[in-house]
């Protein structure tokens, strides 16, 4: 498998390569120059499949000349640690909990997937990973690499906009990880690390790659978790649709690309919050990048999602194409805590401020449909107490794996938003 640049202009490349490089070399991001679609079996053996033999078949075509057979599943059982259950919430809804991971949060995932593969590429040299965050990623990112050899990580987070137990999982770790704490937001940090990526001094200088969803070793795990979930549905005589929290785009770029590789999902709903850039291009055809507004979900505060390049490859740049998949719904912060607080006095089911968004929007979706709905919680209500505990009538419970970190003294470096101050701290080191 080869993969271009979503720019056309760079050669095409290995798997190997492009994880490494994260970012073609004319400022593309990577895609695979075909889908495969998995035969009519696989979807037969499905209910009885782990998630590390779903990842086996899904990424083999992906990995092809880059790992052999026996590393990948190696990696995949590492991988996959933990269980990704399909809670029902009420009838013919289903929550797919990706919070049983080491950072309880959905990029668990891909962050222990692409830290293992990095490892393994960087043999013999050192790589920078810089990542940018809006919450999660940073925590899954560190945790994912701490004490890996030949590799050294970079987190960028905007000061200030990001819940205190989210902060703690990835500035109190030390050893290879570092964290800077940028004055501006999300925007800035992704801006910010996608300058270091087309510096010619930098790359001349050190090997840097990176652990969003930019790198395609990131995203293409997650499509793992959607396949799954469907083959954990019991009944399924009604059409599946699966609601998605949208941010980056990443999520449901991966899950876009399960739907095309065969997953019989009737269609999937974006769910955003005020930061709606992608809703509005999915209604419009018209992409609008703006600064991103500081929400209750604030994983999903992003006003230029880098995956959109990547989901508008799959539908060969049309946005009505696009349309015929995804439904787009966006909410506020109001509709946020009232749904946290209706959906726990009716079913005592406690959501994170990023589900109550998907539920919402399948919510929305499903009115006088006779469909079967998944909506995706991405992280742990837990991370979010303070915005949760003000809407139902019980403390959340703090799991031990946050309680440790929340005790640990913060290390980060203070850093403006310019991505000169960031280029000027890697040279340095």
């Amino acid at each position: 498998m080869k993969y271009y640049s979503t720019n056309h202009k760079a050669e095409r490349t290995s798997f190997k390569d492009a994880v490494l490089k994260s970012m073609a070399g004319d400022g593309g991001l990577y895609f695979p120059e075909k889908i495969p679609v998995l035969p009519e079996a696989f979807f037969e053996r499905l209910p009885g499949m782990s998630l590390s033999e779903i990842g086996f078949y899904f990424l083999k075509p992906y990995v092809s000349g880059a790992l052999p057979d026996t590393e990948l599943r190696d990696i995949l059982e590492d991988v996959f640690s933990f269980d990704i259950p399909l809670t029902e919430v009420e009838p013919d809804k289903f929550a797919l909990e990706l919070f049983h991971g080491p950072t309880l949060a959905f990029k668990d995932v891909g962050a222990r997937m692409l830290a293992r593969l990095l490892s393994r590429f960087s043999a013999g040299h050192k790589t920078t990973v810089l990542v940018a965050t809006s919450g999660d990623t940073g925590s899954a990112v560190a945790h994912g690499f701490l004490g890996m050899p030949n590799i050294e990580v970079v987190v960028l987070y905007p000061k200030g906009k990001v819940s205190q137990l989210q902060e703690k999982q990835f500035t109190t770790l030390g050893k290879n990880i570092t964290a800077l704490e940028v004055n501006g937001n999300f925007d800035d940090c992704q801006r910010m690390v996608k300058a270091a990526f087309a510096d010619d001094d930098l790359k001349k200088q050190m090997d840097l790659s990176s652990a969003n969803s930019i790198n395609i070793a990131r995203l293409l795990p997650q499509a793992i978790y959607y396949f799954y979930a469907f083959g954990q549905l019991k009944i399924r005589k009604k059409p599946v649709v699966v609601s998605v929290p949208t941010g980056n785009l990443g999520n449901i770029a991966a899950g876009l690309l399960a739907k095309k590789s065969g997953l019989p999902v009737a269609c999937f709903v974006a769910s955003g919050n005020r930061n709606n850039v992608f809703q509005e291009y999915l209604e419009t055809g018209i992409f609008r990048p703006r600064p991103s507004v500081p929400t209750l979900s604030n994983a999903m505060d992003v006003g230029n999602p880098s995956n959109l390049v990547r989901i508008q490859e799959l539908y060969n740049q049309s946005s009505e194409a696009a349309g015929r998949d995804i439904v787009p719904f966006h909410f506020s912060d109001q509709d946020t805590r009232r749904t946290i607080a209706d959906v726990y006095r009716r079913t005592r089911y406690i959501l994170d401020p990023h589900a109550a968004v998907a539920y919402r929007g399948l919510s929305a979706y499903m009115k006088g449909k006779n469909v079967t709905g998944i909506f995706l919680e991405t992280a742990h209500p837990a991370k979010f107490y303070q915005v949760v505990e003000k809407e139902i009538p019980v403390k959340v419970e703090i799991p031990w794996r946050l309680s440790n970190s929340f005790n640990s003294p913060k290390q980060t470096i203070k850093m403006g938003n310019n991505p000169e101050d960031l280029k000027s701290f890697l040279l340095k080191r």
